[in-house]
């Protein structure tokens, strides 16, 4: 399943620079969310690190950044405030455990059946959120310490600022791409800001105002091992099951999301049980050293992406950039003005969202842009399992509805005096009601055959559909024939026993999810 990184001459530089832009867009982000977790700064800061490296070693997705992420974050805080953080390490262990067997039975496969309409809700649905997110940066303790908006002045100079970075981003990639312009950006908007001492909140005045304390430093060391500090028992299983499937889930779906988008962006393909057996390893090491745990990052990875990062080596330079960050240079990345990391983001904003989806509304059913509005909708109210299950759903409820209106029926006396039904479209349980006003058992000849050539008997609401049909024309002392029908109808159909009789003339197979492209 795995294989040494392999990093070409051509793409080092590339990889490298796009990983350090990397890094200094994580480090807000990992302490705003290891705030919203009820865990130390630095707890966060680890997992961005161990995460972002072992997911880019033995992940499914060359180019894909991984760290502490808000929407696992909502689930772990009320696990933390109530049973403390040590049963947070106890969870992630479990979790990564969840994750590992999933991509070991092959399980990432099934996001290919998450219909391409909530892919965009997905997508959508997240950038409004990252662009969200963002605005709390905009916000700084009064006196009483409650957040309130930044003073006239200092908003003026930061939306100033934000504009900057945003134009450098836009126009230097059209005079050169040797260097990636995200990062141009931060540095000379830092540069700009210190030099003329410009009053503008930078990452250190964040940390300060999330935690409190005046003194609050990114300086930290090593993460050590430790295995959580929990009692071996059934009911802490109790307690930590529940959570772990749920942060399981969602980072699993985050990460094989991502992972989809990245690949119609760089039309290459990611392994999807690959990935899942990668933030297994990621979450467990996480939970022996400290960390709060994570998954993929869509506003990382786009920065990665747009910033040439294609290959493991970005991710691998990314993580080890952040963790040299905490170590040695932490006194530099607090000097980094919030305005230019904000305006990373927003680009990132506006780069992912699917502004053609206003165009969609013209072009597509009804029924898929009402998936898209809802995911998005969901996605931002919510978090993003909700939000794809509720479209999967809605869109599978849909397109049920839609062909329960497709069944039909040609009907014909063949030359043995029998009368012949030719069904079109499938049986399935939206369409069995329409299947059985096809039949008229009072006044039908006394030999029947349904051709189901055109036509496949799908879940157990169409067996029944067929044991009443048969029982209808049993009870008129006539025979029902089934002809053409698969081997896997057949095989459902044991059931109806003698009241029908079936052709041995079989289907072609057909198979929805494989493991070969899966990885």
């Amino acid at each position: 399943m795995f294989e040494s990184p392999q990093f070409s001459t051509t793409s080092v530089k590339n990889d490298v620079l796009s990983g350090l832009t990397v890094a200094l867009a994580l480090v807000p982000e990992a302490v705003a969310f290891a705030f919203v977790a009820g865990v130390d700064p630095m707890v966060g800061l680890y997992a961005a690190f161990i995460v972002g490296l072992i997911t880019s070693i033995f992940g499914g997705r060359p180019g894909m950044i991984s760290g502490a992420t808000g929407a696992m974050a909502v689930v772990m805080v009320s696990l933390v405030a109530v049973h403390g953080v040590q049963y947070l390490f106890a969870t992630i262990m479990l979790t990564g455990i969840l994750q590992i067997l999933a991509g070991v039975f092959k399980l990432g496969k099934f996001i290919r059946i998450v219909p391409h309409p909530v892919m965009i809700g997905f997508v959508n649905g997240l950038a409004i959120v990252i662009f969200l997110a963002q605005l709390g940066q905009f916000k700084a303790p009064d006196v009483a310490g409650v957040m309130t908006w930044l003073p006239s002045d200092q908003m003026a100079v930061m939306f100033a600022l934000i504009a900057l970075t945003m134009a450098i981003i836009y126009f230097l990639p059209k005079f050169t791409t040797a260097i990636p312009s995200s990062l141009v950006a931060i540095v000379t908007v830092t540069l700009i800001v210190h030099f003329f001492g410009l009053d503008t909140r930078t990452v250190v005045d964040f940390l300060r105002a999330m935690s409190g304390d005046s003194n609050a430093t990114l300086a930290g060391s090593l993460p050590t091992f430790s295995i959580p500090q929990v009692p071996l028992s059934l009911e802490t299983l109790k307690i930590i099951l529940p959570y772990a499937i749920i942060l399981a889930a969602i980072g699993l779906i985050e990460s094989l999301l991502t992972l989809t988008v990245l690949d119609e962006m760089t039309n290459t393909r990611g392994k999807s049980n690959r990935e899942c057996v990668g933030q297994g390893i990621a979450n467990l090491s996480c939970s022996v050293f400290g960390a709060m745990g994570g998954c993929a990052m869509i506003g990382q990875s786009m920065i990665n992406i747009n910033s040439g990062g294609r290959g493991r080596l970005s991710g691998i330079v990314a993580a080890l950039a952040l963790l040299m960050f905490i170590l040695f240079t932490s006194g530099l990345i607090e000097m980094i003005p919030l305005a230019a990391l904000v305006g990373v983001m927003f680009m990132v904003v506006i780069g992912t969202f699917e502004w053609a989806t206003f165009k969609l509304a013209r072009r597509v059913p009804k029924q898929d842009f009402f998936v898209i509005i809802l995911v998005t909708v969901v996605t931002v109210l919510t978090d993003l399992a909700v939000a794809v299950a509720v479209g999967v759903i809605a869109s599978a409820l849909m397109f049920a509805w839609q062909h329960a209106k497709h069944i039909y029926a040609s009907s014909q006396l063949n030359e043995e005096g029998s009368k012949v039904y030719q069904i079109h479209g499938p049986v399935f349980f939206g369409s069995v009601a329409n299947f059985l006003e096809l039949f008229d058992a009072k006044n039908d000849p006394e030999d029947v055959i349904v051709d189901f050539a055109d036509s496949r008997v799908t879940d157990h609401s169409a067996i029944e559909a067929i044991e009443t049909l048969a029982e209808r024309y049993n009870a008129e002392g006539k025979t029902l024939h089934l002809r053409h029908l698969s081997q896997d109808c057949r095989a459902l159909l044991d059931k109806a026993g003698s009241l029908v009789e079936i052709n041995v003339k079989e289907d072609p197979s057909y198979k929805v999810a494989t493991d070969v492209l899966a990885g």
